[in-house]
């Protein structure tokens, strides 16, 4: 049988490679959870060998099920009745109810709540493995993060209530953010939360692009103190579906159409806060927020895996001139380079997921556990280094994968040519799909802007540093150096931008800054992997004499000085367009 974990070489190699155990022992708190769950883990290499018979059963349910409805889910999509509610595709209905009965709906929640209690790195592989069968599907299935934020910020009571029914699959969920004058700004948020003498919460007002709006728990970003008109102003609220929730429109979009976007009115709805007011959007939305950046990076990852094998398999089957068309260089370039994008990312988003691990165990640790003085110390020290390091890894592996995604969808399809404009392929509709996984969760622009203060700041090279700090076989040293001497220019870079007056050409500089600083950790990653594997050593070698002159070329940019595209925009941009 077919599967979509098994028979992915560069996941296979990840699973191993990396240092699962050590955030199993993270989540399983020292495995303390065997005492009273009997299928807990008692020890690493249990939880590492619990965690590959979870993404093998996703993965033989990701070919077999998932994805030979595909097609028919995109062509079909979903029905907005006349009752307001929402009917899904047949293949997405399906499949969440699979997933369900697989037990696979509450991947990181706690056992306590029904839950797989998985790290994010294995639920990020998941979210890769789900992405390649259907990008759509995994809107639905990649919103686990709603019970997440509950199970972190809500009460007891509510966590009770509702976390057993996420878990099983029974409900699903939505986070409820945007609306018509409110998207990149949430600050900007004009749906009101009230009490009434009682204490009781509602919530009245209009959301936008809301992606499966049409689920049964909806966290919603409200403004709770109206005379307080920013961010502090807003309070994260949980509604359940129902008559004071109405579906008003299924938006018509270019991809993903088995997940439903939906525009929703609440009426007045009955709502229970969560946590405490006035910290919505500063603690719990961005909470949320980086971690729905991570499940795009990795859906990004999914597309361009499902892409990259069409385009491959068609290339070598193919024949022109007597000849199969993967003999030609043009043709093996697109090919490598889309592959070597590919596994960069996944690369990124990885090490992203495994960092966000640590930095959460820290933390748990902390609030849970019972450290002395010292261990509390240490465990601070390491929360903070790895909140810095994630606040750069998070919005950079969300950029880079998802326009990554769109490369390799669009390369594909120069590798198929005709056929791959045409629907007989699925190369059209994974181009589509890829599009958006530059927009929702926080555009490209955005993403940069956010890891552009990490590159700045000198985070970005302590993390290329300390991957760097080790001692190097013979083969992969020369490797090292030429990661080093990327560093210098990415230093040349920055001091050259700091002494620049005002923040413009720093906002101007951020997309190629951010390049570099891409381009030199996953460098890092890969002479890391090449030191035990012949592939990834012709990986990482490739992939240098790839990046290495465009670090050059992006450093020569930056050092510049050319600001004509700001100082000159009128000119360059020319008169904004009037209709006669």
């Amino acid at each position: 049988m077919a599967n979509f974990f098994t028979d992915n070489e560069d996941i296979q190699f990840l699973f191993e490679h990396m240092d699962v155990a050590r955030v199993a022992a993270i989540m399983e708190e020292d495995f303390r959870f065997a005492q009273e769950f009997d299928f807990a883990p008692e020890d690493a290499d249990d939880a590492v060998d619990n965690y590959r018979r979870i993404l093998t059963s996703l993965g033989e349910l990701a070919a077999d099920v998932i994805e030979p409805t595909a097609e028919e889910t995109d062509l079909t999509g979903n029905t907005l009745n006349e009752d307001g509610s929402v009917t899904y595709a047949p293949g997405i209905a399906n499949a969440v109810k699979r997933l369900a009965q697989a037990d696979l709906m509450g991947f990181t929640l706690p056992y306590r709540f029904g839950g797989l209690n998985c790290p994010t790195l294995i639920y990020t592989m998941s979210n890769d493995i789900v992405s390649r069968a259907d990008a759509s599907l995994m809107n639905i299935y990649g919103l686990q993060g709603i019970a997440e934020t509950i199970n972190a910020f809500a009460s007891e009571e509510i966590k009770r209530e509702y976390l057993p029914r996420m878990s099983s699959g029974e409900w699903t969920g939505a986070m409820v953010l945007t609306e018509p004058d409110a998207g990149s700004d949430l600050q900007a948020v004009k749906t009101r939360a009230y009490q009434d003498a009682d204490g009781n919460w509602f919530v009245r007002g209009v959301k936008r692009f809301i992606t499966n709006g049409c689920g049964e728990v909806l966290l919603v970003l409200a403004r709770t103190e109206p005379e307080i008109t920013d961010g502090r102003g807003l309070s994260l609220l949980l509604v359940e579906r129902g008559q004071k929730v109405k579906v008003r429109r299924l938006e018509n979009k270019l991809g993903i159409h088995g997940s439903p976007t939906c525009e929703l009115f609440f009426d007045d709805a009955p709502a229970k806060l969560i946590g405490e007011r006035q910290r919505g959007l500063i603690t719990y939305v961005m909470s949320l927020m980086n971690g729905a950046r991570i499940g795009i990076a990795a859906q990004s990852l999914g597309i361009g895996e499902a892409a990259y094998r069409v385009a491959r398999d068609y290339a070598n089957s193919r024949k022109q001139f007597g000849v199969a068309i993967d003999n030609f260089p043009a043709v093996r370039e697109l090919l490598v380079r889309a592959g070597a994008d590919l596994q960069a990312a996944r690369a990124l988003t990885y090490h992203a997921s495994w960092s966000v691990d640590i930095e959460n165990g820290a933390l748990r640790k902390m609030e849970f556990g019972d450290p002395d003085k010292d261990e509390k110390k240490r465990l601070r020290q390491m929360s903070r280094k790895y909140g810095r390091h994630n606040k750069l890894l998070t919005p950079m592996s969300k950029y880079y994968a998802s326009e990554m995604s769109m490369r390799v969808a669009n390369d594909a399809i120069a590798v198929l040519g005709g056929s791959g404009y045409m629907k007989d392929y699925p190369l059209e509709r994974h181009l589509r799909d890829s599009r958006i996984t530059t927009i929702y969760e926080g555009t490209t622009q955005l993403q940069v802007l956010a890891a552009v203060a990490g590159v700045l700041s000198g985070t970005c090279r302590t993390i290329v540093e300390e991957l760097l700090e080790r001692d190097w076989p013979a083969e992969v040293a020369p490797l090292v150096e030429q990661v080093r001497e990327g560093l210098g220019l990415l230093e040349k870079s920055v001091e050259f931008v700091k002494a620049q007056a005002g923040t413009s050409y720093r906002d101007l500089c951020a997309r190629r800054l951010v390049d570099i600083g891409v381009y030199l950790v996953v460098a890092a990653l890969m002479c890391d992997h090449a030191t035990v594997s012949d592939k990834k050593l012709t990986l990482a070698k490739y992939w240098l004499s790839w990046r290495m002159p465009e670090i050059r070329m992006l450093t020569e940019q930056v050092c510049s000085g050319d600001d004509l595209v700001v100082s000159e925009f009128e000119t360059l941009a020319g008169p904004v367009p009037v209709a006669e």
